[in-house]
């Protein structure tokens, strides 16, 4: 079977459904693949690299619809690609069903299999196919580097001998996949970032990234992530309340705003109103990737970037991905190759449309004459669901207090440890031979040392080499050594075994910590 990709007919879209990378893994599954001529050129691909990839190229998307079994491609299909629709074809790409009535119907019609991208289920093994979150991924970033071409100052602070200069204070609404991923680039650049989701349980990954989270003082049953595939779902309307009126206190200090937060198959909820921008500094950027949706912010002007009257600049692009067209579509291309692995079991270039797949159904929007939309939900549950615990901002008080009696837990933890050693050296002085106590203070000092070495090392830093454990193999190694010469053959027996133990111990170690940091040379 042929595998094709044709031109995107979309004004502005520069990404391809297949890449010469993707090709060769896919004629490795038995496919032969074809493109229509400069498919990839504005994302960076020439036909010259395609057909070195042994991809055959054609002149014209009728050739290619004619030729292809199969055709990926990224935006949903046009009116002038629907009529291209045939029995025993079948489509993959972006589909948008719960708004494409007339598509659906065309693809029934002609009897054309359609598998939509963005209905992958979100569960554990379809991630390597959730085009979505690869998109996302690239807007998040992609919109962090927007907001900073159109704001005047520096991200991080900086003191000069001219003065000093405070950093950039940001606040991303929503904490997907395109939030974390901004949130990620934001504190990479230095800003002082905050980050805002209905869902409190993702407040242990936006700290993590060394965001702050928002915090709401207002208690609300959520619905379980398991329930909605891993995306948020609709809030009461005082739980709204609440939340703008978190956002209006806080509009006066941000400096750049980035909303990402969208429901399935509705218009994106309301988060920022005029009120909110108007409170906003002169020269503060709105970026809103829920644009396409209609808009987190109410002045979202779509595929525009409008200031103004207070000076605030408001970004509604809906081409983030496409702006970085050549990293978007080696992404997209190996999400369709993965979906292509899983609809050929057989490695023998024939696709198996198997619709008891979790996966497959899941993405296919009609078969075989037959509108298959919406899917029923997955066997597998997106998320494990998880027991539900309150989450509390302490005040500055109560984090005190709590480091108080952490303090004195500790003290009081410690004075005990320290009056048992006391007593415990007094009994081994007692009673115990000299020859026993100068081994004692060895061990102990050398306790002493593995102790001061390996706890003066930050915790970022330390590595399967760097451990209390091999620490510990070293002392043992010590020991055995002293020990090894003795008369009795029990105790060489046993000094031996140990110097093997620990040494495979401490080589491991060795080895563990050498591949680790040769993850982060550059090649």
């Amino acid at each position: 079977m042929k595998i094709g990709t044709p031109k995107e007919q979309y004004i502005g879209e520069a990404r391809v459904a297949m890449t010469p990378s993707s090709a060769k893994l896919l004629q490795k599954l038995g496919y032969d693949c074809i493109l229509e001529t400069g498919a990839g050129v504005l994302a960076g691909f020439s036909d010259a690299a395609y057909v070195e990839a042994g991809v055959e190229i054609v002149s014209g998307a009728d050739i290619l619809w004619e030729t292809a079994d199969i055709v990926a491609k990224v935006r949903q299909p046009q009116e002038t690609e629907l009529k291209y629709l045939a029995k025993d074809k079948t489509l993959i790409s972006f589909f948008n069903p719960a708004a494409n009535q007339e598509g659906m119907d065309a693809a029934k019609a002609a009897g054309a299999n359609v598998i939509a991208m963005e209905m992958v289920p979100r569960i554990s093994r379809a991630q390597k196919m959730d085009a979505l979150s690869s998109m996302a991924n690239i807007a998040g970033y992609r919109s962090v580097i927007e907001a900073g071409n159109n704001f005047g100052r520096f991200f991080t602070g900086q003191i000069t001998a001219a003065g000093k200069v405070p950093p950039a204070k940001v606040l991303v609404v929503g904490a997907g996949v395109a939030g974390l991923a901004a949130l990620g680039t934001s504190v990479a650049l230095g800003a002082v970032t905050y980050a805002f989701d209905v869902r409190p349980e993702v407040a242990e990954q936006v700290e993590s990234m060394g965001a702050e989270f928002v915090y709401l003082d207002f208690e609300e049953e959520q619905q379980d992530g398991a329930s909605t595939g891993g995306y948020a779902s609709v809030s009461s309307p005082e739980f709204r309340e609440a939340q703008l009126a978190k956002f209006r206190e806080l509009a006066p200090e941000i400096d750049i705003v980035i909303t990402t937060a969208l429901i399935p198959n509705r218009e994106a909820p309301e988060l920022w109103t005029e009120d909110m921008v108007a409170a906003m500094k002169t020269g503060s950027v709105i970026v809103d990737l829920a644009a396409e949706k209609g808009g987190n912010c109410k002045l979202t002007v779509k595929d525009k970037k409008i200031v103004t009257d207070n000076g605030v600049t408001i970004v509604g692009y809906t081409d983030f991905p496409s702006r970085m067209a050549n990293q978007s579509s080696e992404l997209y291309s190996s999400n369709i190759r993965h979906m292509m692995t899983d609809l050929t079991p057989e490695k023998d270039g024939q696709i198996k449309h198997d619709m008891e797949d979790d996966v497959i159904r899941g993405s296919t929007v009609t078969f075989e004459g037959e509108i298959t939309f919406p899917p029923p939900p997955p066997k597998i549950k997106a998320i494990a669901a998880q027991p539900k615990k309150e989450v509390k901002q302490l005040t500055p008080e109560e984090k005190k207090a709590a480091e108080a009696a952490a303090f004195k837990a500790n003290t009081l933890s410690q004075i005990k440890l320290l009056a048992g050693g006391g007593l415990f050296m007094l009994l081994i002085g007692a009673y115990a031979p000299a020859s026993f106590m100068s081994h004692f203070i060895v061990f102990a000092l050398a306790c002493f040392i593995g102790f001061q070495v390996i706890w003066s090392v930050s915790h970022a830093l330390h590595t399967p080499l760097m451990a209390v454990t091999n620490a510990i193999s070293g002392i043992v190694i010590l020991g055995a050594l002293l020990q090894v010469g003795s008369g009795s053959w029990l105790v060489m027996v046993l000094s031996g075994i140990s110097i093997l133990i620990a040494t495979i111990n401490i080589v491991g170690g060795f080895l563990v910590t050498r591949r680790m940091l040769a993850m982060f040379q550059k090649s």
